[in-house]
């Protein structure tokens, strides 16, 4: 397996209450502005919220949307 494929997921940005998929090693999100939430790319927001809920990720986590990952120069 190539190293990059064991980071793709979902991650959540608990500061904007945003999360973004990640399939590609187009962009990795960063430490600490960004949090791990699941290895499931595929997952729905529901059960991405009830993850963020159960690790105490976010405040309020049905608050939490889909974001997008930011542009490249």
């Amino acid at each position: 397996m190539l190293p990059h494929v064991s980071k793709f997921g979902i991650y959540l940005n608990p500061s904007e209450h945003k999360v973004v998929r990640i399939t590609s090693p187009y962009w990795f999100p960063e430490e600490p502005d960004w949090v791990y939430v699941t290895s499931e790319v595929n997952d729905t927001l529901l059960n991405i919220r009830e993850a963020i809920r159960d690790r105490q990720l976010a405040e309020n986590p049905d608050s939490v949307t889909w974001g997008r990952i930011p542009l490249r120069d």
